[in-house]
């Protein structure tokens, strides 16, 4: 399987990531996320799209240290935007 390398995110300016926990993660997803995450903390923006609740991705991440670690990075200098019920699929 071909996989981009990510040394190349934090080059860009701002980064979206889409259906972001729709998907069970393996360990080799989860330190590739954790990776990026933390190569862009304090150096460029990430775009969280999902649909799930905050209090839920700790599980979602695997719910152990690894887990704690990305949502440390991500919580933290974080904007939320919450559309609350508006299904934007139906606009």
């Amino acid at each position: 399987m071909y996989r981009i390398s990510s040394r190349s995110f934090p080059n860009y300016g701002s980064l979206i990531i889409d259906e972001w926990l729709l998907d069970d993660l393996l360990e080799e997803d989860l330190k590739f996320l954790f990776e990026i995450i933390e190569r862009r903390y304090d150096s460029g923006s990430i775009v969280y799209c999902t649909q799930f609740r905050k209090a839920d991705w700790h599980q979602k991440l695997g719910g152990d240290l690894h887990a704690d670690a990305t949502t440390d990075r991500i919580v933290h200098n974080t904007v939320w935007y919450d559309t609350s019920q508006l299904n934007m699929r139906e606009h």
